[in-house]
């Protein structure tokens, strides 16, 4: 049983973006994972340098093109961002659901984006803007492993039980 557990508890990572960042919507977004007893077992604020944007968007420019990755790039770099490494059972799928579609204007309410914002991929293509979606969270489990990897060493990461695993775990 405790084996089954373990093969259900993932890890994943999620980036409050710039535009998260300075409307002050870190601690509103970091309490509905929370809600959702996601675990936070790392936290880190970090400025992206180019070097370290080409590593998180490793396959972007490949998958969309050059356009759409120097867009990306301009819009992580312009302010901090802060990453989160958050765990509980199938992480990766419930912090995908909590977020919402990619384009805000698509993301159903009470979902991060279809609360907190309204860009869509047409008013990032009208002004060459990135779309300003305030979060990015892995895709699946193998990017969330290998983003986590990334973003935080092993002893960044915390162990520690909350009150809800009591109840849910």
């Amino acid at each position: 049983m405790a084996q089954d557990r373990e093969a259900l508890v993932e890890r994943t990572l999620v980036l409050l973006k710039p535009d998260a960042v300075v409307r002050g919507l870190a601690g509103r977004i970091i309490a509905r994972f929370e809600d959702a007893a996601l675990k936070i077992v790392g936290v880190k604020m970090r400025q992206m340098d180019a070097e370290f944007t080409r590593r998180h968007y490793f396959d972007l420019e490949e998958r969309l093109g050059k356009e759409v990755y120097d867009v990306a790039a301009t819009f992580m770099q312009q302010g901090p961002v802060i990453a989160l490494v958050l765990e509980g059972f199938d992480a990766v799928a419930t912090v995908r659901k909590i977020v919402g579609r990619t384009y805000p204007n698509e993301a159903s309410p009470g979902t991060i984006r279809g609360d907190f914002s309204h860009y869509s991929s047409a008013g990032s293509k009208a002004t060459g803007k990135a779309v300003a979606n305030l979060v990015h969270a892995s895709g699946n489990k193998a990017e969330a492993d290998q983003e986590v990897e990334l973003w935080f060493e092993k002893d960044e990461l915390h162990g520690y039980r909350t009150l809800a695993e009591a109840f849910t775990y």
